[in-house]
């Protein structure tokens, strides 16, 4: 649980940092190259995968579904930064908690008016279904990021196994 705890906390503070690098104007800026989305649009996205993730600790059901969407969080800066620090110190409990902790997922993926219902998971999975979420919406933002003419932190929305293969492919281990 350790591993997947640093690399939970290890996402979000790439995140703080870039947050830390941007102008609330850059936060808030939409790019005709995301649809029209903000960097805070993604961010905000992403924050609120880690937030039910957290809520449902409380009741073993994390329902993707039920996320607030609080505009606050992609409109202000300051807000994404404060809710990423409260995550950030939320996540020490995970430390105390085991992967193989049972929980059930809600998440609907059907485009019809049915429910698409309710899967068995584990902390761990929706763990490392979060962290992934994060990273993909990352590599959206770094998109923005270049389309803005912006630096882009080395790794930045880059997946973990991605960078491994880029090292071990240029011999560098």
């Amino acid at each position: 649980m350790r591993g997947l705890a640093d690399a939970l906390d290890a996402v979000l503070l790439q995140g703080r940092h870039l947050l830390e690098s941007l102008s609330q104007e850059e936060f808030v800026a939409v790019n005709p190259i995301g649809n029209g989305a903000s960097i805070g649009a993604h961010y905000r996205h992403s924050l609120d995968h880690f937030r039910q993730l957290f809520a449902g600790l409380d009741y073993g059901i994390i329902d993707y579904d039920a996320r607030t969407r609080e505009s606050l969080l992609e409109t202000d800066r300051q807000a994404a930064l404060s809710a990423t620090q409260e995550l950030l110190t939320r996540a020490q409990d995970l430390r105390k908690l085991a992967g193989e902790n049972p929980v059930e997922v809600r998440c609907g993926i059907t485009y019809g008016e049915e429910d698409a219902g309710a899967s068995s998971s584990t902390l761990g999975r929706e763990m490392m279904f979060c962290i992934s979420h994060a990273i993909h919406h990352y590599a959206l933002i770094a998109m923005l990021l270049r389309g803005a003419n912006r630096h882009v932190p080395q790794g930045f929305g880059v997946a973990p196994s991605t960078i491994r293969h880029q090292l071990e492919s240029a011999g560098v281990r």
